[in-house]
């Protein structure tokens, strides 16, 4: 028998939103982590967030399909994305239930876009380690996201090798 010793105020969360993007392969690792310490595998759904800008999203399209005339939703394209396959087979091995969502536009508004889209509980953003005076200023995308997020944001940072 378990008992659950979490106080009866703290619900648990139905939808985290992990906004990842092109530069986050090194923090993949961390992200997931994070992720598995604050969701639950029977109660919790991770929308994997990707925003590509115009020309991003044309480019990755080439890139993948080999023809710059192709029609692919920017849904299909995040699921098609290394860092989407290898992030879903990892929550699929903890059985967290995920699944793809993008957007074109800015970074930090297509993250908010999705997490009020899909009425989440808390975002997941990773962003890189910062020199002492840049610590007073996140990146300008988790800025955005940490500001104007319709839930609480947990911001991952990069962590220097040890």
């Amino acid at each position: 028998m378990s008992v659950d010793t979490r106080s009866p105020s703290v619900r648990p969360l139905d939808t985290v939103v992990l906004a990842v993007g092109n530069r986050d392969d090194t923090r993949v690792t961390a992200l997931i982590e994070t992720v598995c310490e604050i969701a639950s595998p029977e109660n919790t759904r991770v929308i994997i967030a990707h925003v590509f800008d115009a020309h991003s999203y044309k480019e990755v399209v080439e890139q993948m399909l080999d023809t710059p005339t192709a029609e692919i939703k920017p849904d299909e394209l995040a699921a098609r994305m290394a860092i989407t396959q290898e992030i879903t087979d990892q929550f699929e091995q903890r059985a967290i239930e995920c699944e793809p969502r993008a957007t074109t536009g800015t970074s930090g508004e297509g993250v908010v876009s999705i997490a009020k889209d899909v009425d989440a509980d808390r975002v997941v953003i990773g962003g890189r380690q910062r020199s002492p005076a840049g610590k007073a200023i996140f990146g300008s995308t988790a800025q955005e996201v940490m500001l104007n997020a319709p839930c609480p944001v947990t911001f991952v940072r990069d962590r220097p090798d040890e």
